[in-house]
């Protein structure tokens, strides 16, 4: 390893083992929404650690699933081809002895694609560590890892050895992005994630998966304040009603959640208007996920 350049590296996972949560943890800043619903992220998300003249450069993937709409079709062609062409991958698994069916199947993957796999352990805060030995024991007997690192993404335990373990994978060249730059993500798409963060925190059950946020109007109206504009797209007008609440109150509820997080990111005062309108469907829609955004293409 030289002593200068980059390494890509795919985080997989099935839904909610904490990938999102491991991204924010490891860049510093949130760029990827978590809530403790499974299938929260969308679209690949490219998150940079810059630590000396060597660049992390991480794919942060939506959670491996069976798919059961056009979207989930193309979150998990996403995924498959996130496995291809990086230094290594990272499988995020939950302290289990036993691993499921998806983690066996990003296994799979993961020997044709022939590419390094770091087993990372997550949530290690939720169990005894005498408990871990027969977790690292099952996953031995499923592929032979590269490393098997057991973590807490959400206390941090364990990042500082992952690290420099994935400071190994590193290839020497030039950097892949910008040094000040810790994610590919643009405000707008930042922002429009964090109003659906809060969609899938406030609402239950299935309606928060049917809805995506497109931000209309993004401008800064004088030094200190951004104004935002976003409109909110659900699938059944029993769900607008249920999103709006009572009098409103649940969309005010929403909003004002989104606005700390969107004023704590961006450093300044915001103005968010919010809007609720039906597209039936829209996740089987070709037309409306290209909108969205969440068509898999950078």
């Amino acid at each position: 390893m030289g002593n200068k350049g980059s390494a890509l590296i795919t985080i997989a996972g099935r839904p909610n083992v904490g990938k999102s949560t491991l991204i924010n943890r490891l860049t510093g800043e949130k760029i990827a929404i978590v809530t403790n619903k499974p299938q929260t992220t969308r679209n690949r998300i490219y998150g940079v650690i810059n630590a000396d003249d060597v660049q992390l450069v991480f794919v942060d993937t939506p959670g491996f699933h069976k798919p059961r709409n056009q979207l989930g079709e193309i979150m998990v062609n996403t995924v498959r081809e996130s496995l291809l062409g990086v230094d290594v991958i990272m499988l995020v698994v939950d302290p289990i002895a036993e691993p499921g069916m998806q983690e066996l199947k990003l296994i799979e993957l993961a020997k044709a694609a022939k590419t390094p796999v770091i087993l990372v352990i997550n949530k290690i805060d939720t169990v005894k560590k005498e408990n871990l030995l027969a977790v690292i024991a099952s996953y031995n007997s499923a592929h032979d890892f590269n490393e098997i690192i057991p973590i807490s993404a959400k206390t941090g335990e364990g990042l500082d050895e992952l690290v420099k373990v994935l400071r190994t994978f590193v290839n020497e060249g030039p950097k892949l992005f910008p040094d000040d730059m810790v994610t590919d993500q643009t405000d707008r798409q930042i922002v429009a994630e964090l109003i659906r963060e809060k969609l899938l925190y406030c609402l239950e059950h299935e309606i928060p998966h049917g809805t995506a946020v497109e931000i209309t109007a993004f401008s800064q109206r004088d030094s200190d304040i951004i104004d935002v504009e976003a409109t909110i797209y659900c699938e059944k007008p029993g769900h607008k009603s249920i999103i709006i609440g009572k009098n409103g109150t649940m969309l005010k509820r929403i909003g004002e959640l989104a606005r700390t997080d969107i004023e704590r990111f961006m450093g300044y005062k915001v103005y968010l208007q919010t809007w609720v309108k039906v597209r039936e469907n829209w996740r089987d829609r070709s037309a409306m996920i290209t909108n969205m955004g969440y068509d898999g293409k950078k």
